[in-house]
């Protein structure tokens, strides 16, 4: 009856250090993580001649309206751009592909789907990825969610916190702060 026993704590002594080990490295991995902070200024541009985001589709009776420039149901493409400080006239740093969705029946409640990619600096041609609802009738300190990335920023997740800096509720145009904070290999 001994041998057997014996034979039982020695595997599973073998067992717990494998796990050991597998939890060390994973660990080590973990460590080996960088975090990254970013700050910049996103410019959507409704009106205009040269508008940075464009409705491509809507509901029939979705219809802009001075107090609400972007209706329920109305699906915009954008390629804002990215600059350092929150005036246009700023150094750009990168643009912001992607589209968002006016979610909300009442107020305004955007889902994000956009690729931001730097262009400027060391992360240049990096991006990472916001899908995210923003609540913007919230007021500063909305925080977004992110959710990968690419080049430097490859398999990113974090968070990015806005600011609204600027917001004409008759033409939808805006500024907005974007305070990142990058977990990434």
């Amino acid at each position: 009856m001994r041998a057997p026993s014996f034979f039982f704590l020695s595997l599973l002594l073998l067992l717990l250090i494998h796990i050991s080990i597998h939890c060390n490295a994973a660990d080590s991995q973990l460590g080996s993580e960088k975090v990254t902070n970013l700050l910049f200024y996103l410019h959507d541009t409704l009106s205009g001649k040269d508008p940075t985001a464009v409705p491509v589709a809507r509901a029939e009776n979705a219809v802009p309206k001075p107090d609400n420039p972007v209706p329920f149901s109305t699906i915009y493409v954008v390629d804002d751009l990215l600059t350092e400080g929150p005036q246009r006239e700023s150094k750009v740093v990168g643009n912001a592909q992607g589209m968002y969705i006016s979610t909300a029946k009442k107020g305004l409640t955007l889902v994000l789907g956009i690729d931001f990619e730097l262009t400027d600096g060391p992360y240049k041609g990096s991006s990472f990825v916001v899908y995210s609802r923003n609540p913007v009738m919230q007021g500063n300190g909305r925080e977004l969610a992110i959710v990968g990335g690419r080049g430097l920023f490859r398999m990113a997740r974090g968070f990015a916190l806005l600011q609204t800096v600027y917001l004409d509720n008759v033409n939808g145009d805006a500024i907005i702060e974007y305070n990142v904070t990058l977990l990434h290999h």
